[in-house]
């Protein structure tokens, strides 16, 4: 119950910045809320590893994988397990779930860019799409 109450929480939350700002964000925000599955890029190099989102466990709070690989972009980032989103739209990777490795806001297009810790720069960039069912 929880878990529909937040849902219901963030569609509120997405559909008032629409309406605040002609809908420019909140299609950035629903694009990347498709996907569960991104590829972290750093400074704009392509790497070959993945983070996934998983199982919400708390108000704001889901388990999140990240593949071993992924300590080439940003060291200590293979430490995370939690992804924290917050109202505002941001989102934090944490090994506890409290203290963030890195913080993203939402990008332009379908995922998010980094801005904590301010080097190196990171995106994510969500993993297939819905129609094709990559």
């Amino acid at each position: 119950m929880k878990a529909l109450s937040a849902l219901i929480a963030a569609a509120a939350l997405f559909g008032g910045i629409q309406l605040f700002h002609g809908g420019s964000v909140e299609s950035v925000a629903n694009e990347a809320a498709l996907s569960n599955s991104y590829r972290p890029v750093a400074n704009g190099d392509e790497a070959v590893c993945a983070v996934s989102r998983g199982a919400e466990i708390s108000d704001g709070l889901s388990l999140l994988t990240v593949a071993p690989k992924c300590r080439r972009l940003l060291p200590g980032i293979e430490q995370a397990k939690f992804w924290r989103e917050q109202n505002d739209g941001t989102v934090a990777f944490s090994a506890n779930g409290v203290d963030p490795i890195v913080t993203f806001a939402a990008a332009d297009g379908d995922g998010y860019e980094s801005y904590a810790p301010a080097l190196p720069l990171l995106s994510l960039a969500a993993i297939g799409d819905k129609k094709s069912g990559d």
